[in-house]
């Protein structure tokens, strides 16, 4: 408004004769803040929400038990991770499962168990054989996963040290009649002298290098074990060693034995892995980021000594299973060390994700599916597995088991995209749009803040200043009012304040931080001369301040 206007406001207290008193000044017309309020209700932009919405179910009446935590005996670990928390509204205790995954494992494990009562009649036979095959190449999946996830070593000998541990316990079991119990812990023992040698380049080479060192010490085990007429290079394998099968049973009998010895293999490789991944020495592979040495070493980790105990524990394992595996079926054929076992071993873990043990499982449930369930197709079996190998690379992150990192990270870009769209109503957010915040009187207070903000930038004017100019105290315009009162209900860290530079004579504004201890910081150069002229300066701040929120 301008002063041309006639609009003049009159000083009450002028009268009673005050030195500074001015009798009227100029000043503008009262604005309502009803047309902010208007102008805001009048906004049409769309409402989406932003954020996660969480579906968590509750569990209420818990009484006295909410911090009482089931723990594996005979470690401190939880079974279940269970957040207990009061509900802000209706002030009730209730539980929340966090970490799902433990009953997720529990209710797959339980169907596994129990599958072989379900199988049809017609498919007994291959169902079971393949379900025992799938416990045996899920046991070699999880150990694999350990040296490849775990170690970040990217070794390709799996197959070899198995196979040579099935060869050796099995040549034993011939040649000297080894009762079939002896034979896993006999591969044991070869594995770990297996792991210790291929363990040796693993502290000098890495990555491609080394995945192809290994490639090749596969190929030479295969080679010799083919060639070497101990080893049944006439007969396609050696067999004829003792096995846990009792040859008196029934089919059926033998197949679920073989079915539930194999699962059980499949539960002590679970066991491991949750073992070494879950605990210290897991803990100190996975603190470097990326696998980086130079940082693990910084912080006094000895990174490249951790790697090689995973890998010589996981090389016992694999040995271990070896045995196992001649035990099982009697004997070894020479396709464990084929090119085309290593591949599928790969897919497995492709498919299910690197990394993550129910990845390793389900992966080698899809694949051994295909290989085994689906016999009847010929070659085509391979190319569908070679196809979904290839769409999981393409489309997914870390397999199958990376979708929900995938979804969450597609979330984020949206809540991004969402949060974008707010600049179409000033930048505020909206209760209805704030998910995120339990407490919504937070967005309440913050948005009737900016409505007031934007009513009093309307008060701001030339004639406004000059008031004030005039007149620091005493009665003011109601324009002029306003703006005080809200300069002065704000909270400590930004307010601005006088300090006397020189007494009487020079005076500087300064900052207040707002914590106790932290001095104020200094926002000008200039001195002013008078306190009067201090205090208007603070007054432009604060105006300027204001228009620029």
């Amino acid at each position: 408004m301008s002063p041309d206007s006639g609009i003049k406001w009159r000083n009450p207290l002028f009268v009673w004769g005050g030195k500074r008193d001015v009798e009227e000044l100029p000043t503008i017309p009262f604005r309502s803040h009803q047309e902010v309020w208007e102008k805001t209700r009048q906004s049409k932009t769309k409402l989406i929400p932003v954020g996660r919405l969480r579906y968590y179910y509750k569990w209420p009446g818990h009484g006295r038990t909410m911090w009482n935590r089931l723990r594996y005996w005979p470690t401190r670990r939880r079974v279940l991770r269970v957040r207990g928390e009061y509900n802000p509204k209706t002030l009730r205790a209730e539980k929340t499962i966090v970490d799902k995954r433990p009953i997720w494992w529990v209710l797959g494990l339980l169907a596994l168990a129990i599958a072989p009562l379900f199988t049809p009649g017609d498919l007994q036979n291959t169902l079971l054989t393949a379900g025992a095959t799938f416990g045996i190449y899920s046991a070699i999946s999880l150990c694999w996963m350990l040296i490849m996830g775990t170690a970040g070593v990217f070794s390709l000998a799996t197959y070899a040290v198995v196979g040579t541990a099935a060869f050796v316990t099995a040549l034993l079991a011939i040649k000297i009649s080894l009762p079939w119990w002896l034979l896993p812990p006999i591969g044991a023992l070869v594995g770990l002298v297996f792991g210790g040698i291929i363990a040796l380049p693993a502290t000098r080479l890495d990555g491609f290098y080394y995945a192809l060192l290994t490639l090749g010490l596969n190929e030479l085990c295969r080679v010799y074990f083919v060639t070497s007429k101990e080893f049944g290079s006439a007969n396609g394998g050696l067999y004829g060693a003792t096995t846990y099968v009792p040859e008196d049973w029934s089919q059926l009998g033998q197949l679920l034995l073989a079915y539930y010895a194999c699962f059980g293999l499949m539960l002590l490789a679970l066991l491991l892995y949750r073992f070494v991944n879950g605990r210290r020495l897991g803990r100190i592979l996975r603190m470097a980021p990326e696998k980086r040495e130079a940082f693990a070493e910084a912080t006094g980790v000895n990174f490249r000594q951790a790697r090689v105990w995973v890998f010589l524990i996981s090389s016992t394992a694999l040995g271990f299973i070896g045995g196992f595996y001649t035990s099982n079926f009697g004997g070894v054929a020479f396709s464990i060390f084929n090119f085309d076992t290593v591949l599928l071993g790969l897919a497995m873990l492709v498919i299910g994700g690197v990394g993550r043990a129910e990845g390793a499982v389900v992966g080698t449930l899809i694949v051994v599916f295909f290989d085994q369930v689906l016999n009847t197709w010929g070659p085509a079996r391979f190319i569908i597995i070679g196809l979904i190998m290839l769409l999981v690379v393409l489309y997914l992150r870390n397999g199958l088991f990376g979708i929900k990192a995938q979804f969450r990270a597609w979330r984020d870009k949206k809540k991004s995209e969402r949060r974008s769209t707010r600049a179409e109503k000033g930048g505020e957010m909206l209760p209805e749009e704030a998910t995120e915040t339990d407490d919504k009187s937070i967005i309440y207070q913050r948005r009737y803040d900016k409505m007031t903000r934007d009513h009093l930038k309307t008060l701001v004017s030339p004639e406004i200043i000059e008031e004030h100019r005039h007149s620091l105290n005493g009665q003011h315009s109601e324009a002029l009012e306003r703006l005080l009162i809200y300069f002065r209900t704000r909270p400590q860290v930004e307010k601005y304040a006088i300090m006397a530079v020189e007494r009487f004579e020079g005076y500087r504004i300064v900052a207040l931080s707002g914590h106790r201890g932290v001095a104020p910081r200094v926002v000008e150069d200039r001195i002013y001369s008078t306190p009067d002229e201090a205090c208007h300066g603070v007054f432009m701040r604060r105006v300027q301040d204001l228009l620029e929120s």
